[in-house]
């Protein structure tokens, strides 16, 4: 199941963080049940994934030590975890959110889809995996009432997953230079002139959007001031530095690893949150404290 990667679910808390709720208790307990639910249903799709490639992950130097493909787990027991976990997960969200299991339902749907046939075809299993993470946001704010809530926090979700999807892709191809087709079909499809120049586009993108949304989302101005400003040299540092990471490095592992690794990247985010906790609670607190 992969508990590692289930730190990518954390994005379903930006709804309640950006609208002012992340200390308000109800929002928290409500987005965190919502999150673990998720997290019940990724698991689940990876066991599904493993299932389904478990021969091309034989063949491949890191992924033939998963579970299924090192025979560690029984394939009947991997099959009825994949089917009782995301059950088990959409009937306990329909009191949480009706809105909120209809998304978990398609977002299990389309990764079935992803698993056995979209995963296949060249640049659309790169639109599958953004639209996985837009959903992770759009999830958190269907389980509470967020009063507002910037589309422009949805372009940078989309942005920076196509960029940390792609940098790995770049690395696989890497890695297995011409046995990649054999762990995964696409690869054969990919190049790294593409995939240089699609990873150029993402990291341009990423970085503009974020700026835009710092200047325009309503949910993190203050008075008419942009002080979310603040926050966009963490963030592009971040950027850079996962580029440094995979280019110089050579770090060829999936993006959510390379975070639970790399100490300057954990710092750029960790800062990159205390600010925007500043910014978002501490500073209106202070504005509109009485003077003395």
């Amino acid at each position: 199941m992969r508990p590692h990667q289930w730190t990518k679910n954390v994005f379903i808390y930006a709804g309640i963080i950006f609208d002012g709720q992340l200390f308000i208790t109800e929002s928290f307990i409500r987005v965190t049940l919502a999150f673990v639910l998720l997290c019940m249903i990724t698991g689940s799709v990876y066991i599904m994934n493993d299932l389904v490639d478990v021969r091309a992950d034989r063949q491949h130097p890191r992924k033939k030590f998963r579970p299924i493909a090192a025979g560690q787990l029984p394939i009947p027991l991997a099959r009825a975890a994949a089917v009782i976990l995301p059950l088990v997960a959409i009937i306990l969200a329909i009191p949480l959110s009706r809105s909120f299991a209809v998304v978990l339902a398609f977002y299990l749907v389309m990764q079935l889809l992803y698993s056995f046939r979209l995963k296949h075809v060249v640049l659309i299993d790169l639109v599958v995996i953004v639209l996985g993470f837009i959903m992770r946001v759009g999830a958190g704010v269907l389980v509470v009432q967020v009063a507002v809530f910037s589309p422009w926090l949805y372009a940078c979700m989309a942005t920076l997953a196509l960029f940390l999807i792609v940098g790995k892709r770049r690395q696989e191809l890497l890695l297995m230079a011409e046995k990649a087709g054999n762990t995964r079909v696409t690869l054969r499809e990919y190049n790294l002139p593409l995939l240089d120049e699609l990873l150029r586009i993402s990291v341009v993108s990423t970085m503009l959007t974020y700026l835009f949304y710092t200047v325009e989302a309503p949910s993190i101005l203050l008075a008419g001031t942009n002080l979310a400003l603040v926050t966009v040299p963490f963030v592009w540092y971040g950027i850079i530095r996962y580029l440094y990471l995979i280019h110089v490095k050579g770090e060829g592992s999936a993006p959510d690893e390379v975070v639970l690794r790399d100490r300057p990247l954990q710092i750029s985010i960790v800062l990159w949150g205390i600010v925007c906790i500043i910014i978002l609670y501490l500073a209106p607190i202070a504005a509109n404290a009485p003077a003395s």
